[in-house]
């Protein structure tokens, strides 16, 4: 296939500009990607029918879209996360799907123990005493705060972002206790840094904060309801920078408001819509919470992870389009390359 002559969509033009990074791969191609935002999936529709590849950041691709793309070849995602786009429904109609799954590990553990910090220092509300001049009633809040280095970290998921995270916690003298599928698997840097690695009960129980590190599916989906929520130690702060379905929002509300956990950082939501290009005011419980730090999605975040997730995805799509295989960790659905072979 002619990469010059062929059709590329780009979408979320508006709400996730192209980098320039992104700019200088299309430049070093020859590609031409047609640049679209799309509010609605009615809108989207003709813009794939004949596509040879479309290009997302935070557009959703259900199946009605899928079964559009009569000419489709690759789905490539900027970013790692895929829970927005039908994977069934994408390998059944022989279109592979590419993501890059590292490029931002580094920048949401910055993240994530930077909502813990906030979280444990109590910096937000001591902000909004600040500028009501409540200087003491300040210092009172902070009182009862615990040192770093005598808490329990406990990480929901181990790979990537999790590790990077257990690196930090350590540096800051924290135990730290993680929990995933295959407790029985080996790990260096688990035993390197003495980490525990232990059941998702046993975590819950221990452990002052818990960062949650997962995926977006039907298994993680409000696994964090409001029993598992109840089960995490009275006091104890969440962390999540994963997905925000992963968490029910209003068992989090009210279990915040009844004081058996102690503060939350949140960077994803399951009902505010953080990329939506009709910007207006958010209205949701969690916003009237004084003892919630809230960030929009922006765990992601810098000029390397920019650049990162632009050569990567870009080079996915040229991979893919060119008949050459992308790496094989950028390969959500490996299935289709057998399909096709």
């Amino acid at each position: 296939m002619n990469l010059h002559e062929s059709k590329i969509v780009r979408f979320n033009c508006k709400t996730f500009p192209p980098s320039q990074f992104e700019r200088q791969k299309y430049a070093e191609y020859g590609l031409k990607p047609l640049e679209v935002e799309c509010d609605t999936i009615a809108e989207a529709m003709p813009l794939v029918k004949d596509a040879a590849a479309i290009i997302v950041v935070a557009q959703p691709v259900p199946e009605l879209l899928i079964s559009n793309m009569q000419q489709c070849r690759v789905i490539s995602r900027l970013g790692a996360g895929t829970d927005k786009i039908d994977i069934a429904a994408a390998s059944r109609g022989g279109i592979l799907v590419t993501n890059v799954p590292n490029f931002c590990v580094e920048e949401q553990a910055d993240h994530s123990f930077a909502l813990l910090l906030a979280c444990t220092r109590k910096l937000f509300e001591q902000r909004l005493l600040f500028l009501e001049g409540n200087y003491d009633k300040a210092r009172e809040l902070c009182r009862p705060l615990r040192r770093m280095s005598e808490l329990k970290l406990g990480l929901v998921g181990f790979g990537g972002s999790a590790k990077a995270m257990a690196r930090r916690a350590v540096g800051f003298g924290m135990e730290v206790l993680a929990t995933r599928n295959d407790l029985t698997k080996p790990d260096s840097l688990a035993e390197q840094l003495k980490i525990n690695m232990t059941t998702l009960d046993e975590l819950l129980l221990q452990c002052d904060i818990i960062s949650l590190h997962l995926p977006l599916n039907s298994d993680t989906h409000h696994l964090f309801n409001r029993s598992r929520l109840l089960a995490m130690k009275a006091g104890a702060i969440l962390i999540n920078t994963a997905r925000g379905g992963i968490v029910d929002e209003d068992a989090l509300v009210d279990i915040l408001q009844e004081g058996h956990l102690s503060a939350a950082g949140l960077d994803t939501f399951q009902v505010i819509d953080v990329h939506s290009s009709n910007c207006t005011n958010p209205t949701h419980a969690l916003l009237n919470l004084t003892n919630v730090v809230l960030t929009p999605h922006t765990a992601a975040f810098s000029k390397e992870s920019s650049r990162d997730v632009s050569y990567g995805g870009i080079e996915n799509l040229v991979a893919a389009l060119s008949g050459t295989n992308p790496p094989a960790a950028h390969i959500v659905n490996p299935g289709v390359l057998s399909q096709s072979g």
